[in-house]
């Protein structure tokens, strides 16, 4: 496998851009969601990304293939990089390499994707099957998918990472589960990115995990940011607080996504949609005002309180 070196190289130059506070700066540009730098490249990535379990796994039905796709087009316009996916997830893979062919292969995605499968020996094949899916020439970031076989698959990822055929390695949970075992994993390892649930019913992370991450310079994915749908559902019945323009937030999802990705220690939230319009309001959610600790606070406590 080889390093898909256009991405690679985007991410340079987007890390070029002038700064604004907090380390924050542009991520293209055309448009304007905030980005962060990765602490062991400095490359910079957008607050949120986009992933792809249930909504892009539509098989071979070309109406909803040529559906996704347009999300895709406007994750991309809207100034999105990171794309994740998973063995597990169906045909999102297959998916995805249909929108990506049909777009021209954007030169700005961050292409994530994960190994799951329980045989060691399986790891390899199961990655070139992935890369195989997505048309791309090697993927910026390959994870360990919920600790499944970790130790063995870590070991084929370090490889890999040093062969170049990986720029960045990970490890991913979900649901909550299993943080002992990933806080171990990330004190231990040297691993680029943690993928987790996070959100603002889901805030067990907060304890031990994020601030774990900032510590190492672990870059974090969210994963889950609202609850598959859930949070935003609940919420919608009440009224955004008077104060929300203080957030930058227009809707309920800008919100929770404003919550998530403002913690210091999260380097991009991957909500998976499969509507044009939810993906450009939740890339929006990545631009503007991001709160602060005081701000996040009274934002939580106004969420717990409905």
């Amino acid at each position: 496998m080889q390093i898909n070196r256009r991405s690679v190289l985007q991410g340079s130059m987007a890390a070029t851009f002038a700064g604004t506070a907090a380390g924050l700066m542009p991520a293209r540009a055309a448009t304007t969601p905030l980005a962060k730098p990765l602490a062991s490249t400095g490359e910079m990535l957008p607050l949120v990304g986009l992933g792809s379990w249930i909504t892009f796994n539509v098989g071979n039905n070309r109406k909803l293939l040529d559906a996704s796709s347009d999300v895709m087009a406007a994750f991309f316009e809207s100034g999105g990089r990171m794309i994740d996916s998973s063995p597990m997830y169906g045909s999102s893979q297959a998916t995805i390499g249909y929108g990506l062919k049909k777009l021209g292969m954007p030169g700005a995605l961050f292409s994530a994707d994960k190994v799951w499968t329980s045989s060691a020996g399986n790891g390899s094949r199961q990655i070139e099957t992935s890369r195989s899916h997505w048309g791309v020439p090697g993927f910026d970031l390959v994870q360990v998918h919920n600790l499944v076989a970790w130790r063995e698959h870590l070991e084929l990822l370090q490889s890999m990472k040093a062969a170049g055929d990986v720029k960045y390695i990970g490890i991913t949970t979900s649901h909550g589960r299993r943080h002992a075992d990933l806080e171990d994993i990330m004190a231990s390892q040297p691993v680029d990115f943690v993928q987790l649930t996070y959100n603002m019913e889901d805030r067990e992370a907060e304890q031990r995990l994020l601030p774990l991450a900032k510590e190492r310079g672990i870059a974090v994915i969210v994963n889950r940011p609202f609850q598959r749908g859930y949070l935003v559902e609940r919420l919608s019945s009440s009224p955004l607080p008077d104060w929300a323009t203080e957030t930058g937030a227009s809707s309920w999802a800008q919100f929770l996504l404003k919550f998530v990705i403002s913690h210091p220690a999260v380097a991009c939230a991957i909500p998976a949609t499969s509507k044009v319009a939810h993906v450009r309001e939740n890339l929006a959610a990545a631009s503007g005002i991001l709160p602060d600790a005081a701000l996040r606070k009274r934002m939580a406590d106004y969420v717990g309180q409905l």
